[in-house]
């Protein structure tokens, strides 16, 4: 038997009392995975992204092993909700224009001290103020720099449209202005590389694109390093007592984590280790979040069909943001209908031997994700559940 082989049978008897659609995470895979990830951290501590999670038992989990300090949230009432939940330190990863959730802050001392927000254009600010409503409290702020490689003068970008700020003096710019407004303090800088961090090198199939993929993040990498350490040299003459300098991503937290200008790396996707993440060359993790769709017909040798099951995942469409069937191995989608909402033929040998009502289990290709579609996660150890967890949606939080 295959150690997939005995996955399944091991899932399958975890949850032979549940009804699919379930969800699970294998909490053995889980932990190994989060080893792996302060392995390559080296010794700096990791913040994980909640975006990458997405439950509130996961992420107490991972924070109370040591080496794992403080969230990356995604929104500001997400940020504000873990803060009154009892997370210290919670840094907001994205810009917000949530005027409520700004005037709770800035009159709540508790929260005021366990949140940050990011920003990078003093238009933001102008609308913190604005939302304030007489709250007074000091709103911490992180600085982002945008981490692209530009080439041949800017006629070539590679990497997200995320920060205005490139270069060091554009940050330290920021930091002026920030500084020079009553109400904010800079505590941290932010700069993700995307770029390196959530793109796989290793593209099946494709050895040549991933060749280039490889010189890309390396020229990507040494540039960033160079440019990162004079942005911080730069906001740090600005802001001595910065707190933190945040980098990183699954996909790059070995390379981050060598900087010397960085102090925290964030991942949050390599606790979970979903399809995207199976391109990579410098790391490999185990797969520990699984959902399983429900076998409800069979139309044929070689077909069956399963309930629902397309769950797309976010980004630029294509092929690599479906679920992959994983368990049994060997099935794949009809190319003339891929993942449906409500049904979802597979076809290969394996389906021969799936009966009505019998499960499939299927990878996301991100991470958290999968958490808006289902309530609650199973947590399996061995052969057994031994929990089962609300989701952020299980709690009634859907904050996007």
């Amino acid at each position: 038997m295959t150690a997939r082989a005995a996955d399944r049978a091991r899932y399958d008897r975890a949850t032979a009392h549940l009804d699919a659609p379930v969800a699970i995470v294998d909490l053995e895979a889980f932990d190994a995975n989060a080893d792996d990830l302060l392995r390559r951290a080296a010794g700096k501590p990791v913040r994980v992204a909640s975006k990458s999670v997405r439950c509130r038992a996961l992420l107490e989990r991972v924070l109370a092993r040591d080496g794992f300090a403080g969230i990356m949230s995604y929104t500001l009432a997400e940020s504000l909700w873990l803060a009154r939940s009892g997370f210290e330190d919670v840094l907001l990863a994205y810009p917000s224009a949530d005027r409520a959730g700004f005037a709770e802050l800035a009159s709540d001392p508790k929260l005021a001290a366990a949140v940050t927000v990011m920003v990078d254009a003093p238009a933001q600010l102008d609308l913190i103020d604005a939302a304030r409503a007489g709250g007074r409290e000091v709103v911490r702020v992180c600085l982002e720099l945008d981490t692209s490689l530009r080439m041949l003068g800017g006629r070539v970008r590679v990497g997200a449209l995320r920060s205005p700020c490139h270069s060091p003096a554009q940050l330290a710019e920021l930091a002026r202005a920030v500084t020079r407004r009553p109400g904010f303090e800079v505590v941290g800088i932010m700069a993700y590389e995307g770029h390196v961090a959530g793109v796989g090198d290793a593209v099946a199939g494709r050895p040549l694109r991933s060749r280039a993929i490889r010189l890309m993040q390396a020229a990507a990498r040494r540039e960033l390093a160079e440019r990162r350490a004079a942005a911080v040299r730069a906001v740090r003459a600005v802001v001595p007592g910065l707190e933190f300098v945040n980098g990183g991503g699954t996909g790059s937290v070995q390379h981050t984590a060598a900087e010397d200008a960085v102090t925290e790396i964030a991942a949050g996707s390599g606790l979970y280790v979903p399809r995207l993440f199976d391109n990579y060359t410098s790391f490999s993790g185990r797969p520990a979040a699984l959902f399983a769709q429900p076998v409800v017909r069979r139309p044929g040798v070689g077909v069956v069909t399963v309930l629902g099951g397309g769950y797309p995942a976010s980004g630029a469409a294509g092929p690599d943001r479906l679920p992959v069937p994983y368990l049994p191995e060997g099935l794949r989608y009809d190319p003339q209908e891929g993942a449906g909402e409500v049904q979802t033929p597979l076809l290969g040998s394996p389906a021969d031997d799936l009966l009505i009502g019998d499960k499939v289990w299927f990878r996301h290709a991100k991470a958290g994700e999968l958490c808006e579609r289902f309530e609650t996660l199973h947590l399996v150890e061995g052969d057994r559940v031994t929990a089962t967890v609300p989701t952020y949606r299980g709690e009634g939080r859907t904050f996007l």
